[in-house]
């Protein structure tokens, strides 16, 4: 049985549930209070010694970070469907994976955590950077429904959830009209689950 350790308010966590419903694969996801400091204990840490969420584990396998795992579960489970095995292919859905770990973390993620969680962020210089990357993916956009090979990938799950719940770090989808189409594209798809500050269907 696969198991995800999960958080509910995790945009990270919300992208892997999204492709195990997407998948229709069964599993178990047990909660991880990170408010009470479980993740920084030692039954968590020894999943994973980032203390971080998500973890996924399928049988003896265990995985951190949540683009690794949509590449494992992409492949395993999906065959070319969410993760092609052409070398310029894999690159081209690579460098999303590289964007939603990088800009969309440290832009709306950043942005999000800081204005909804009262967490410690750079709120105006996370809006700056989410600012710009979502003008580049509105322009990436320009004659696409998605961001790489004409369909769905583990590339458009993985920038999804934090470019959607950006408003809730007062950056606005509102300049960016292809980006709101393309969401609403991933809230359409077949398997489509919600999570808090998101959609409750697509």
């Amino acid at each position: 049985m696969i198991k995800l350790y999960d958080v509910d308010l995790s945009g990270n966590c919300h992208k892997v549930r999204l492709l195990l419903s997407m998948l229709g694969l069964e599993h178990e996801t047990v909660a991880v209070d990170l408010f009470g400091g479980e993740h920084k204990r030692p039954a968590f840490l020894g999943l994973n010694p980032m203390g971080q969420v998500p973890v996924l584990t399928d049988g003896d396998l265990t995985l951190r970070d949540s683009q690794a795992i949509l590449v494992y579960l992409g492949r395993r489970y999906g065959g070319d469907t969410w993760l092609p095995g052409d070398a310029a292919d894999v690159a081209r859905i690579a460098q999303w994976l590289s964007t939603a770990a990088n800009e969309l973390q440290n832009g709306p993620g950043a942005a999000r955590l800081g204005v909804a969680f009262d967490l410690p962020a750079d709120v105006p210089a996370a809006q700056e950077v989410a600012a710009a990357v979502l003008a580049v993916m509105d322009g990436h956009l320009d004659g696409r429904d998605w961001l790489e090979l004409d369909r769905p990938t583990v590339a458009d799950l993985a920038c999804y959830p934090y470019v959607a719940l950006a408003p809730e770090g007062e950056v606005s989808l509102e300049p960016y009209p292809r980006v709101q189409a393309w969401v609403r594209r991933v809230e359409a798809l077949p398997g489509y689950v919600p999570m808090p500050g998101l959609p409750r269907e697509g």
